[in-house]
């Protein structure tokens, strides 16, 4: 009986069709970074929210990789209650308003929905983002109920996603934290690296509030590994440290004709665009060049956000050059299909081999060679193979390198006892993030390589737990 019951909810919610994210006109899109999603009304919201059947085993939490009570979320907004929902979600998620823009639930939480399985599954990212801007903008943010200190100092490096997860779950612990940050803004990837048409810096800056209120501190313009050592956090009182410093160090193909001017990393590229807000030169102290022809190397989420920035900065041209096909491109689908929109041209199965530079040194050119997929790699993803004699030359003045970064070492010159792998990344047990340094734990990037912003999170949660345990057990 229960499953006939549970059948005919799904039929019915299955002829609500999934909800449209209203979006910026395309024409206005190309010429400017205000946002392009730009969010559900309450109306909608509603609506969306009332194609879930609240299955009884909720497959959608377990696809959550910070444990957010989903249907319990959505069940609120169906009541119309949207400030109560945001408050469920940040019970397990003190980033709502980032996830709800840049986590990919098609692979996560949306993937395990029922409705998929025949349909579309609930819109369970845009309902996150809904409920987390309206309680911002109805001011009706608040503290959440923290406990009696504990008398605990725990040290973050790193003010990312992984960092800020971290923190937020400590002080709702009651133990004193503090982000020592590098730059002067904290964030991370979600200031310097993720353009502002995708993810506000305000929302950011608003999220990294919330943390502040819950008293945790942020110190930028500190340098772990330079401004004081890991051990020397230690000798500063603090009981624990916990590493989220990504990935940042840029990654480049080493092919001939690399150091002309007018080939970037995207890593560069990005955080002048973004963090430096070379988009508002010369309001702006910083400014940024742009070609004519831009070609970016990579078919992943950054890429994506080079390419699309390249077109608001005023570039005629932007080509990615991917060398396998758009099915095994990393990007999410719908930066995909929004770079399509925004007339972002695709070279798939090509690849660089050589860069041509003029009389002055600046790139003019790149020798391309076509790609055949053969037998599927480590990664899962099928080899691209080279045609041989399938050379040719494309005609660019600008080159972004996106495919992929590396761990910066800087910290671990002055922390040899911490263990690192064969790639340069930090060796931490998975459920924990303890590093063979005692005390000292570790999530997201700097750990896994380049990740998305949601499992850098959910490392920086299970650290949380672990070092909750560590320094309250601690003799």
């Amino acid at each position: 009986m229960m499953a006939e019951q549970q059948k005919g909810k799904k039929e019915k919610k299955e002829k609500i069709p999934r909800q449209p994210m209203p979006q910026r006109p395309l024409e206005e899109r190309r010429t400017t970074f205000k946002e392009v999603p730009l969010g559900y009304s309450p109306e909608q919201a509603i609506l969306e929210a009332s194609r879930c059947i609240m299955c009884t085993k909720p497959k959608c939490v377990e696809g959550c990789p910070v444990e957010i009570d989903i249907p319990g979320f959505i069940q609120l907004i169906k009541e119309g209650k949207f400030i109560e929902a945001a408050r469920k979600i940040k019970e397990q998620n003190s980033l709502p308003a980032i996830c709800g823009r840049v986590c990919p639930q098609e692979d996560q939480c949306e993937k395990t929905c029922v409705l998929g399985i025949k349909g579309e599954p609930v819109a369970i990212g845009r309902l996150e983002r809904f409920v987390a801007d309206y309680e911002r903008e109805h001011s009706a943010v608040t503290k959440p109920e923290i406990p009696p200190p504990t008398g605990k100092k725990v040290a973050i490096v790193g003010s990312g996603p992984a960092g800020l997860t971290c923190a937020g779950e400590l002080a709702k612990m009651g133990h004193q934290v503090t982000i020592f940050e590098a730059l002067h803004l904290p964030g991370g990837v979600l200031v310097y690296g993720i353009p502002e048409f995708r993810l506000p810096k305000d929302i950011v800056a608003a999220e990294i509030d919330y943390l502040k209120s819950m008293g945790v501190e942020v110190k930028t313009n500190h340098v772990i590994g330079l401004t004081f050592t890991v051990d020397e956090l230690f000798d500063m009182g603090y009981d624990a440290v916990f590493i989220g410093i990504g990935a940042g160090l840029p990654r480049f193909l080493n092919i001939p004709g690399e150091n002309l001017c007018g080939i970037f990393s995207a890593n560069e590229f990005l955080t002048r665009v973004n963090l430096m807000k070379a988009y508002e030169f010369p309001r702006s102290d910083t400014p940024a060049f742009i070609g004519n022809k831009v070609a970016v190397l990579g078919a992943g989420n950054t890429a994506m956000d080079a390419a699309r920035t390249s077109i608001r900065l005023g570039a005629r041209e932007v080509h990615i050059v991917y060398r396998r096909t758009r099915k095994e491109a990393p990007a999410r689908i719908e930066e995909l299909e929004r770079g399509e929109e925004e007339g972002v041209i695709f070279n798939w199965l090509m690849a660089p081999v050589r860069f041509i530079g003029d009389e002055r040194g600046w790139v003019k050119a790149m020798e391309c060679i076509r790609m055949e997929l053969g037998e599927p790699d480590e990664s899962g993803r099928r080899r691209p193979v080279p045609i041989k004699g399938s050379e040719f030359i494309m005609e660019v003045d600008m080159v972004i390198h996106a495919i992929g970064t590396n761990a910066n070492r800087l910290l671990f010159q002055k922390a040899p006892d911490i263990k690192l792998n064969k790639w340069g990344y930090i060796d931490a047990d998975p459920e924990t993030g303890a590093t063979s340094k005692p005390g000292v734990y570790a999530g997201g990037d700097i750990v896994t390589g380049s990740a998305t912003v949601i499992l850098a999170m959910g490392a920086g949660k299970k650290s949380a737990r672990a070092i909750h345990e560590y320094i309250m057990n601690k003799k």
